[in-house]
């Protein structure tokens, strides 16, 4: 049977093409390339991570993957699998970054007398403000949130020269961070004069990834590279 030269042309376009998918595949594959895969720069403070430490290799071989995901498309199965790897979510960032003395803690989050706050801040997703790979701290740009839970704050015995109850009335929420960050991390002695806060452009430019204003002594530190697989083990 004699083959066409357009069909010829096909074939081989076909099996170049495979091959350079394949050639990409395998070299992007190698763990020094992590940098040709990357969507952007990582955030401060996971400059020393390996993508496997977020976007751990899903369960099964791809064969199996591609099984699972088609029998779901028809019915077969009653929920989808990851491909390639995990879905990069809030719990795993949790495994890293979880505290029992968060002041905001997700879970609280949860409750029915949050619902409209969460319709305004997807405060339930780490990425809601840290959206990974844009080389900075924080990706949340409206720096004033506070005011979405805070509205009625009053203080018995308020340490500021002005309270918190005129700083609310003038809607200076911009305020809330010069004194606390959010989660609560830092160990810090409270400000009696606003003189004494930090400027809130120098929380800009630490969100951004410069110097922290805050105080040096934490709370919580976040888990190394070396214990974030320690854990990992124990888990398996």
């Amino acid at each position: 049977m004699r083959i066409s030269r357009k069909r010829r042309r096909q074939w081989i376009g076909f099996g170049v093409g495979l091959l350079i998918t394949v050639i990409a595949y395998v070299v992007l594959s190698v763990p020094s390339n992590e940098d040709f895969l990357s969507k952007g720069p990582m955030n401060k403070g996971h400059e020393d991570l390996s993508c496997e430490s977020c976007h751990t290799p899903a369960r099964g071989n791809a064969f199996q993957q591609i099984q699972a995901n088609l029998m779901h498309t028809v019915g077969l199965r009653s929920s989808d699998a990851d491909f390639g790897t995990e879905n990069v979510d809030t719990e795993k960032c949790l495994d890293c970054h979880d505290r029992a003395n968060d002041r905001h803690p997700l879970h609280r989050f949860t409750e029915a007398r949050f619902s409209e706050v969460r319709k305004k801040l997807n405060v339930t997703e780490c990425e809601a403000c840290h959206l990974e790979h844009n080389g900075v701290r924080l990706t949340q740009m409206e720096i004033g949130y506070c005011q979405n839970c805070h509205g009625e704050t009053v203080m018995k015995n308020d340490p500021l020269e002005i309270s918190h109850k005129e700083l609310i009335a003038q809607e200076m929420w911009t305020t809330c961070l010069q004194c606390h960050d959010f989660h609560g991390n830092h160990i810090y002695h409270t400000a009696e004069s606003m003189a004494d806060t930090i400027p809130i452009q120098v929380v800009q430019e630490y969100f951004d990834g410069g110097v922290s204003p805050y105080a040096d002594k934490k709370k919580f530190y976040a888990l190394s590279e070396e214990e974030y697989w320690e854990m990992m083990d124990k888990k398996k």
